[in-house]
């Protein structure tokens, strides 16, 4: 009898360390299937910088024609729209020559996005605080950037994180927000609703 627990509890052990090997994939999150067509509502700049806004906005819709799993179109015949708004922009020189001339800088910008869900007016997902960070070397130096050279790159990497987002990333958490999948109960969504034309 002591035989058989020991050798029922080996093997419950056994399966324990096996199924520990077994990585957790979650399936992917899809937006709802009526949305086909997606709209980028021009970004607002909250920052100092003159101009950023036009170039983010672009961007985005180039990301999302390149992309092509949805089709984009102007907002009114979009089931959803991205709104978005650059809320930092930090350029910071972290290394110096001898002379104390700027060697190196750190481009730093934060957006705060939305996905507008038009049919549902409600927002699907919110990410108040991404973050994008650029690293480079003044353009005086081999391989250097000028500070233009070094936004674009940035555009390039938000741009591509927003269409991640919205394409294969729904419902998953990057960044400081508390996202909820449609459906939940305490989907955000501002007192009276969402305004679709701020």
């Amino acid at each position: 009898m002591k035989k058989l627990i020991l050798i029922t509890a080996v093997m419950g052990l056994a399966g324990c360390s096996a199924s520990s090997d077994i990585i957790y994939n979650p399936a992917e999150q899809k937006l709802p299937i009526y949305i086909k067509r997606i709209a980028v509502r021009p970004f607002a700049n909250k920052t100092q910088q003159f101009g950023l806004e036009e170039k983010i906005t672009l961007k985005v819709i180039d990301e999302f024609l390149k992309n092509g799993e949805y089709a984009v179109s102007p907002e009114a015949s979009a089931q959803g729209v991205i709104v978005g708004e650059i809320s930092h922009y930090i350029l910071t020189p972290i290394q110096y020559d001898v002379n104390l001339v700027p060697t190196v800088y750190k481009l730093n910008v934060i957006a705060g996005l939305r996905l507008l869900d038009r049919e549902q007016n409600r927002y699907l997902w919110e990410e108040p605080a991404l973050q994008v960070t650029k690293v480079y070397s003044a353009a005086n130096l081999p391989g250097g950037l000028t500070e233009e050279q070094a936004r674009e790159a940035l555009w390039e990497i938000l741009a591509k994180d927003v269409v991640l987002r919205t394409v294969s990333g729904f419902g998953s958490v990057s960044s400081a927000s508390q996202k909820k999948l449609p459906g939940a109960q305490d989907n955000k969504q501002p007192p009276g609703g969402v305004n679709p034309n701020p």
